[in-house]
């Protein structure tokens, strides 16, 4: 008697072509081996919000980081000193270094009364004093909006910082301060007052921004020359953070993607 080797059941069904026996589906999809959290491909309504939320938090918290970087004592006293702000004022170098000091105080920690005086003097009228406390007023909102954005973006950063698309939404925010970046500098180097008055026409509507140079004390302590280039020191430097950013994230985003682990296909 003939003896034919035994076939496994699944090649006799296939090869007779008739209904697959009761059994485990056999399965030839592709699964992907992940390592840590995994990435976000599917561009659903949360993950598209998450990247939205990164993306303008890298604005803010940019914008914050170099407005900071200027308004310091070390930055303004060294404006004040290029635009002789001792000799506009009459004051000395240390009563201007004194007055500057105690409004920034009230600017930044406060009570904002401004009342700081000069040999009894008040150096500041009841109008420069109420524009100031607006000032202030402009100063806490923006600070807690970058104190938001900061925290929004280390909890995002923090808790993906493997998956590629929170840094490439990283690159996208600062790419696009890059952008305006440049708008800003153009608009300070051939269009200052007029760039300065829409921002004071912005932020402070009800119009009690405008002082007269020859007998105020608050556009003798900060000059025009103090304000462009200050203006122009905040756009340079925000270009350079912007930039550096976004060629990081960027950089980091690729790496990531050629470290992901390639698909392994897994059949049952």
């Amino acid at each position: 008697m003939k003896v034919t080797p035994a076939t496994s059941s699944r090649s006799r069904w296939a090869g007779r072509g008739a209904a697959r026996p009761p059994g485990p589906p056999i399965s030839t999809r592709t699964h992907p081996v992940t390592t840590g959290s995994p990435d976000i491909t599917n561009r659903s309504l949360p993950s598209a919000l998450l990247g939205v939320i990164t993306s303008l938090s890298t604005v803010i918290v940019a914008i914050g980081f170099t407005v900071a970087a200027f308004f310091n004592p070390l930055w303004i006293g060294f404006e004040q000193e290029r635009a002789g702000v001792p000799a506009i004022t009459g004051y000395t170098p240390a009563q201007v270094q004194a007055v500057t000091g105690s409004i920034l105080a009230d600017l930044f920690v406060g009570p904002p009364n401004f009342a700081t005086a000069v040999n009894g003097q008040p150096v500041l009228d009841a109008a420069e004093r109420s524009h100031m406390v607006d000032v202030r007023t402009v100063l806490v909102g923006f600070g807690i909006l970058v104190g938001a954005a900061l925290i929004a973006l280390a909890v995002i950063v923090a808790a993906n910082r493997r998956n590629a698309w929170v840094w490439r939404a990283v690159a996208r925010g600062s790419g696009a301060l890059v952008l305006v970046g440049i708008v800003v500098g153009v608009a300070v180097l051939f269009f200052f007052d007029a760039a300065f008055l829409l921002f004071h026409l912005v932020f402070f509507p009800q119009g009690n921004f405008s002082f007269d140079p020859r007998t105020e004390r608050l556009t003798q302590l900060f000059p025009d020359q103090f304000w462009t280039e200050t203006s122009i020191g905040i756009a340079v430097v925000g270009l350079a953070i912007a930039v550096a950013v976004t060629l990081w994230a960027r950089r980091r985003a690729t790496r990531l993607d050629e470290t992901r682990p390639a698909a392994a296909i897994v059949s049952a």
